[in-house]
Parts: C-alpha cells; structure tokens; sequence
C-alpha cells in the first residue's frame, strides 16, 4: 500500500508534552466501525466493557535507556548519543547513533560523569544502528544503565523539552514488572490501580505478556509503499498460563482486549493460523497493514499515532482507514492529544461488528 495513504495534518499543539492527572482522566473515543464514534473517557472503561472480558496488557519496564557519550579515537574525541533498543546478550545492546558518521567499528564510547560506562562498537548497520560491547555486563550493566541513562522520551516530546524527574514516573505503567524495554507501551499509562479495582468489581479479567518494545517504535517510514518498510524486532514471551487464559476466553466467547499495540502484535505473532496460542518466545518483527487478518483480539486500547507511523497503519488494519481516517479527524477538530502522554481510543475489530 502507498505510505500517503495513511497521512494527514496533524497541528504541533495536539502532541502532548505532560499525561493527564489522574491518568484515567484522559478521554477516550470509542471506535465502532460502521456505528459511528462516542466521547468517553478512560474512566468509564468500567461501563463500556463486559463482565467475562479479558484484558491483555504489556508489562514490559521502561530502562532509561538514551545515553550521553563521548567517543574516542586516538587523542580525538566526539559528543555522541546512543538510544538502546534491543539487548542480544548480557554485554551487548544493539543502539541507535547519533550523529552515527561520527562513529567506526571499534572505537570507545564513554558515557556518564567521570566514565562510568564504557563502550566498544562492536558492528555498525544501517540507518544509524550499531552494536555496543559494554565493558560490564550482567546486573552491573543495569545498575551502570540506570545510573547515567536518561528516559528516552519520544523525539516528538525530546525534541521539544528535556526528560525530568517526573518522567520516570510518567513513562512508565504502574503494572510494570520486566525491565528491558526503551519505549513504553503507553495505552497502559493510562491504568491505576483504583481502576484495576473498578474493571475488576465490574467482572472484567486480565492478564499480562510482555514485549521489550524498541526505538525502532519511533522510526519513520521512510519507503513509499508499505512493502518496502522494514521492522526492527522486539523480543517478548508469553506464558503457558497466559495462553491458556486467552484460548479459554476464546472458547468461551469472552472477548480478548489488547491494551496496546504492543499486546496485539505479541499476541498475533504467538497465533497458529487457527487462533490457537501457547506459550511463545522470541523476536518479532510483525508488520501489521490493511488487509491483514486478525487471529486473536477483538477489540484494541490505543493511543493516538502520528500520521504515515506503523501504529496508525494498525488501528488502520484493525478498524478499517477510513474508519480511522474519520475517527482521526473527529480527535483533531475536538482536541484530543496524540502521542505517548496523549489520550486513547477503545477500538472494534471492523469484522468483528
């Protein structure tokens, strides 16, 4: 498919800087395809569910994973900043550079005060992507991560003011639980845990996979047609316990909610070709466009993406384009906020109706 097909004109003011307080205080627009759209709010999920639904959500933990550098060569040396994404061994982090052409295989990178961390590159890739050899590994390069790593902010949000304290607490869902991610799944920043209490007295179920979700998250796509773009992986899992909690709802004709984008392409790379789903591990590079046929959830939680983004392309695929199209047009001219602190839409599969 043609990558304009998913643009539109989306104004600098409708990106949110800051999340709303409290966080279920965020709206919401409830997405039928076929049956127009309504108003709502995050807060009334309790009343727009059933009981017997199953929500699933991404527990995946946030690590402030954008570090600051200085790279060495001989007597010369280079600011440099790298934006972890994938980790592929206790040692080892695959990065995204910058500037990258100020950088070779083999040189030292240094990052932190007084070089607490340091760094090898180990390979070098396209598009600014490289592999660092850290010189700890293990829990050590964790505790040395979190030391001198700042939250890596989206850069619709970095690029216009500087990550803080109040980050660390607004990047990150309070079901957070497996460290490794360097984007939040942020349908989930929405949830707190008096909310939790409400779905639950409501008789709504859930349960929790996890995606380590990737910088590759905030790439543009850069190819004219969607067959010519190229996903960076993600590495996730889902339990025995968990899959068996879904097939059963499936059985049972219980709906199967994902919170996120995250949770939905976990779940679909998990699936046989019957719906079917057990335990799983591994990378994932799904690439989810308009056309594609859902196995699993019927209906999606999500924020609001920006334009030509492969996360617009889903809700595309979920909901139909020009249900979303509209559905975006509607968020625009109300004043809904996009992005990762921005508000959410509660989605129905468009061959679900």
């Amino acid at each position: 498919m043609r990558v304009d097909a998913f643009d539109f004109e989306l104004p600098d003011e409708r990106i949110a800087l800051r999340p709303a307080e409290p966080r279920e205080a965020a709206r919401l627009l409830v997405v039928k395809p076929g049956d127009g759209l309504a108003d709502r709010h995050v807060g009334d999920l309790p009343d727009l569910l059933e009981p017997g639904d199953l929500l699933v959500f991404n527990d995946t933990k946030v690590i402030p994973a954008q570090l600051e550098g200085l790279r060495h060569r001989g007597e010369a040396s280079a600011r440099v900043e790298a934006t972890l994404h994938m980790r592929v061994s206790d040692d080892c982090w695959k990065a995204f550079l910058r500037p990258a052409k100020r950088v070779a295989e083999g040189d030292t990178i240094t990052f932190g005060d007084g070089d607490t961390l340091t760094a090898t590159v180990a390979a070098k890739g396209d598009a600014g992507e490289a592999t660092l050899r850290f010189s700890v590994s293990g829990p050590a390069l964790d505790r040395a991560i979190a030391e001198v790593g700042h939250v890596p902010l989206p850069p619709y949000i970095a690029s216009r003011r500087p990550d803080d304290a109040q980050d660390r607490h607004d990047y990150q869902t309070v079901y957070a639980r497996e460290e490794g991610a360097v984007a939040a799944p942020t349908a989930g920043l929405h949830f707190t845990p008096q909310l939790f209490e409400k779905l639950s007295q409501r008789g709504v179920e859930h349960c929790f996979l996890t995606l380590h979700v990737g910088a590759g998250t905030f790439l543009p796509v850069k190819a004219d047609d969607t067959d010519d773009h190229h996903m960076h992986a993600e590495r996730g899992h889902i339990s025995a316990e968990v899959a068996a909690r879904i097939m059963r709802a499936k059985r049972e004709g219980r709906r199967v909610v994902a919170i996120g984008t995250t949770s939905l392409r976990l779940l679909e790379s998990a699936a046989q070709p019957d719906g079917t789903i057990e335990a799983w591990e591994g990378a994932t590079e799904i690439f989810i466009t308009p056309g594609y046929r859902f196995r699993v959830p019927d209906m999606l939680m999500t924020n609001f993406h920006l334009p030509r983004s492969t996360l617009f392309m889903l809700a595309s695929a979920f909901s139909g384009l020009e249900t979303m199209r509209a559905a975006y047009a509607h968020a625009i001219e109300t004043g809904y906020r996009f992005y990762s602190y921005g508000d959410a839409s509660l989605l129905f599969r468009q061959d679900s109706q």
